[in-house]
């Protein structure tokens, strides 16, 4: 299947300004959830366009330059962890989409939504399992998300230098449960998640 497919099926269908939605940070134990929204022109021509997780911290920050030099719009939505303990992180995450939806301009007419959950927006689209691998605007949000995450990880790494940030962005290694161990949790970790395996 084309990445284009989906894009070509809604221009057939009239749509004109079609964004693709993904998001960051759902299975962390810090930080917050990140979504973006991306509406791209008709072939974009950006080469090498696919899930963001597939692709090395190099091509993405690459790929993330070219997709802001291009776009007709990008928007992005976050979430902090403080919302995901309120909320859960499902809820946060399609609150962090609807953020990203609202700030395009010009407004999307029809939305490519990774996964199986659709925001309250009143926008047409479709929400598509493993969307970030067979849609180019939904692997263009993930690229987008993905990278603004990191580096907003990367800056909370310099606040909260003993949990080792930077180089597991708030994801559960075992170096990071080592540290929440060693140093208990910070105001930036997810305290409704299971920051500790069990003894």
């Amino acid at each position: 299947m084309q990445m284009d497919a989906f894009e070509r099926a809604c221009q057939q269908n009239g749509y004109k300004q079609i964004a693709g939605i993904d998001e960051a940070g759902r299975g962390a134990l810090a930080g917050p959830v990140i979504a973006a929204a991306v509406i791209l022109p008709s072939n974009c021509g950006i080469k090498g366009l696919q899930d963001s997780k597939q692709l090395t911290p190099k091509q993405r920050d690459h790929l993330h330059d070219e997709i802001y030099k291009v776009a007709v719009s990008v928007g992005i939505g976050s979430v902090d962890n403080r919302v995901v303990d309120s909320l859960n992180v499902l809820e946060a995450t399609l609150l962090a989409m609807q953020a990203a939806i609202e700030q395009l301009t010009p407004a999307p007419d029809y939305l490519l939504i990774d996964g199986i959950n659709f925001p309250a927006v009143d926008i047409q689209g479709e929400a598509i399992k493993k969307g970030d691998s067979r849609s180019y605007s939904i692997a263009a949000a993930s690229i987008i998300a993905k990278t603004t995450r990191d580096r907003r990880m990367i800056a909370l790494d310099r606040t909260y230098p003993n949990y080792g940030f930077q180089k597991h962005k708030g994801y559960p290694t075992s170096q990071h449960r080592q540290a929440i161990a060693q140093f208990g949790a910070s105001d930036v970790h997810r305290h409704t998640f299971k920051l500790l395996p069990d003894n």
